[in-house]
């Protein structure tokens, strides 16, 4: 047998230490066994072994019996002759519902890959609904297709990892299933930007034994002395995920040394009060950075995360975060929702649960406003986004938005009328302008109009970040201005139309724009008008749709060839790089080889990140450029003849005799230049020598010679080498 048998699975169900129905199980085992017979996995194993580690993992989430059946039967009803009638008929209206549930809508006639995703998301969504289970099972499903994804095409593996990285991490972080969560992001990151995680678990990996030497002595320095005070809490440590450490050093643009929660010290307590009487022993025994310290215990996140999070500095000099946590906050941040289940003892109640699942009603009364099914995808990416900024009213209350809200997100998230009303608004008492970005801690009041038929500003649309406040604003639109929408509607198809040379006759245009409505499922096309003008339907998305029936109404004559449009538009470049082929793209500067204006470049495309800039000669493509399967994914580049005047971190290795004033000497060389001074470090060597490691800011080779050549003559300097760091 290539899969394990039940008796294997139920050993592995009775680790999770939870009364399972395990006859009830079995029965699930045997018919998914039955149903799955002969059916292959791309890496050729018996199929059923998918269905057997979902239910293992639901096991370890601590999921309850109709759940596992559930997870074992998830793919009977698509890829057998298994019906959801006979799954209720045999294994109750609970395990049908998750099963319904989790099936997909590959049978559906819709146009595009992206519309079938999100209405397969939008099920998903409605059934979790009635069954958070729903969802959890598919979370689970995902996570071992990702484990396996090494056996799909590599167009496959972008496809799903940037599917799971946009849709079911952000699902699995707003349950706070961390765990989950995390591997989802890992997983994915390895088909997204392999060159970039080899570069962080190569760092990782050099200062292995270091870190783990540092977190033990600091667990048992914070021991020892809670123990003084009569406390003997359980306390670990943790290293922050990959995913999390490629968000700070490759998309925030840091260096490792500046990511201060790479290492972290959790202490789990039984109270809250013990919790706050350990954070004042901490800040007593380390300094405190300032503003590094969190209270997610009296402002819960919106996934129920409750935590004091402090980021200190001991006598190393190596700053480390510390988590204070009870157990029962403990429980939660690492099973989220699925804690409800895995710990009965109350530990998330039914109150509780309910406020935890209110963004799904949320979105999908949201989603509900739209005239597109692709819209409860984007309010996922951005909605359910992994930061959040809280703020409060001028009464205290605390509210919670994704990262980079504005005050119109705020107001809509207070209520419709406030939002619909609003004139201005003040932070901290100061008026401000309605597209300023808001912050934690930042007290926010809205200004509101008198008039009752107030109404918002079209331009809202373009600045609100949340699709709450976006469907709200629609909504008003689509209620109050249908004559505006129709005018409105009707000159942008007719801007969009003269944009794509689409020119037909007065007849031949009504039949057209008709044939269109009718498409997108409206009466006729006044409808069509009003729901472009209040922001239903995006042009953006069905204009290609359109452009393929025109051309294939007219000779290709009639149309512009669009190789020559192409031909007369150049280039331009992204941060002073032009990629060949590519048109203003995501550009970031690698950080193992830190490439500088006047170096020979070339780009890596990644998977929702742009694109990553290295030296031809870093050793990082050296060694990615004889992998066959990712050869495909580097293209040419170069840096522009007039780069942006923005700086360009890089770092020298200097090597000179030890002496006083030597790095006196260094820094006020390196001065000279007027070129800014980022971090100096500096070290005795072996044979009265020293080491000085300096980064700089520079502008591009050229500069960086000169100041190469300029250390070099400074009395006992043996040698300066351009580092990768």
């Amino acid at each position: 047998m290539d899969y394990l048998s039940f008796e294997e699975l139920k050993q592995r169900m009775e680790a999770a230490e939870r009364t399972l129905d395990f006859d009830k199980i079995k029965e699930a085992y045997d018919l998914a066994v039955q149903a799955h017979e002969g059916q292959k996995r791309i890496s050729g194993e018996p199929y059923i072994i998918h269905p057997i580690e979902v239910a293992c993992i639901l096991a370890e989430l601590g999921m309850d019996s109709d759940c596992i059946c559930a997870g074992l039967l998830h793919d009977v009803v698509e890829d057998t002759d298994v019906t959801v009638e006979q799954v209720k008929k045999q294994f109750g209206a609970d395990v049908a519902l998750m099963v319904d549930g989790v099936t997909k809508l590959g049978q559906l006639p819709l146009f595009t890959k992206e519309e079938q995703q999100a209405e397969n998301v939008r099920k998903m969504l409605f059934a979790m609904s009635e069954d958070v289970r729903v969802v959890i099972i598919k979370l689970a499903d995902r996570l071992h297709n990702m484990r396996t994804l090494r056996f799909m095409p590599e167009k496959k593996q972008r496809e799903k990892a940037l599917e799971t990285m946009e849709v079911f991490a952000p699902i699995a972080h707003r349950l706070g299933i961390r765990a989950v969560k995390e591997e989802l992001e890992d997983l994915a990151l390895h088909y997204l930007d392999p060159v970039a995680c080899q570069e962080i678990e190569r760092t990782l990996e050099m200062n292995k034994t270091q870190r783990s030497n540092f977190v033990q002595n600091m667990q048992d320095r914070i021991m020892a002395r809670l123990y003084e005070y009569g406390m003997e809490p359980h306390i670990e440590g943790r290293v922050k995920s990959l995913y999390g450490i490629y968000r700070k050093v490759y998309m925030a643009g840091r260096s490792f040394e500046e990511v201060y929660d790479i290492y972290a010290v959790r202490i789990i307590v039984s109270t809250v009060i013990e919790c706050y009487n350990i954070l004042g022993i901490i800040h007593d025994m380390f300094r405190p950075i300032p503003n590094r310290f969190k209270d997610y215990i009296s402002t819960p996140k919106p996934n129920m995360y409750q935590s004091l999070h402090t980021t200190v500095i001991g006598r190393e000099g190596i700053p480390f975060e510390i988590q204070i946590r009870t157990w029962d906050m403990h429980y939660t941040a690492e099973y989220g929702v699925a804690a409800h289940w895995k710990y009965k003892a109350g530990i998330t109640g039914k109150d509780k649960l309910e406020e935890g699942l209110a963004w799904v009603r949320k979105i999908l009364e949201t989603q509900q406003e739209s005239e597109g099914a692709e819209d409860i995808v984007k309010t996922i990416k951005t909605d359910l986004a992994t930061d959040d900024v809280f703020v409060l009213t001028p009464k205290g209350d605390v509210k919670s938005l994704p990262a980079g809200s504005t005050v119109i997100d705020y107001a809509y998230a207070i209520h419709s009328a406030v939002g619909n009303r609003m004139v201005g608004a003040k932070i901290d008492s100061r008026i401000v302008p309605l597209d300023t970005p808001l912050k934690t801690g930042q007290i926010v009041e809205i200004i509101t109009s008198k008039n009752k038929d107030h109404g918002p500003n079209r331009e809202w649309l373009n600045i609100a970040k949340t699709s709450e406040a976006r469907s709200k604003i629609r909504a008003w639109f689509k209620k109050e201005r249908r004559e505006e929408n129709i005018v409105q509607g009707r000159q942008q198809l007719e801007a969009e139309f003269k944009r794509n040379y689409i020119n037909l006759s007065a007849d031949a245009y009504a039949e057209f724009v008709l044939s269109i409505a009718k498409r997108q499922h409206f009466e006729n096309v006044d409808d069509f008008y009003a729901a472009i003008g209040y922001g239903g339907v995006l042009l953006s998305k069905i204009m290609p749709r359109i452009k393929d029936d025109y051309l294939k109404m007219t000779k290709p004559a009639d149309v512009p060839n669009p190789a020559q449009i192409i031909s007369n538009v150049q280039q331009k470049a992204s941060n002073g790089v032009i990629v060949e082929g590519i048109d203003q793209c995501l550009v970031k500067f690698a950080q193992c080889c830190n490439p500088l204006p006047g170096d020979e470049i070339i780009g890596f495309i990644t998977r929702g990140h742009g694109v990553s800039i290295h030296k031809k000669d870093c050793v990082n493509v050296r060694a990615a450029l004889k992998d066959e399967s990712q050869r495909e994914r580097w293209i040419p580049a170069h840096f522009a003849e007039s780069v942006m005047p923005k700086g360009f971190r890089t770092t020298l290795d200097i090597v000179a005799n030890d002496r006083e004033r030597l790095l006196a000497d260094v820094t006020v060389t390196i001065a000279g230049f007027h070129v800014p001074l980022h971090e100096v470090t500096a070290r005795e060597l072996k044979n009265a020598n020293a080491n000085i490691v300096v980064t700089i800011g520079i502008q591009g080779v050229d500069q960086l010679s000169n100041i190469m050549k300029a250390v070099r003559k400074i009395p006992g300097v043996i040698s300066v080498e351009r580092s990768g760091r």
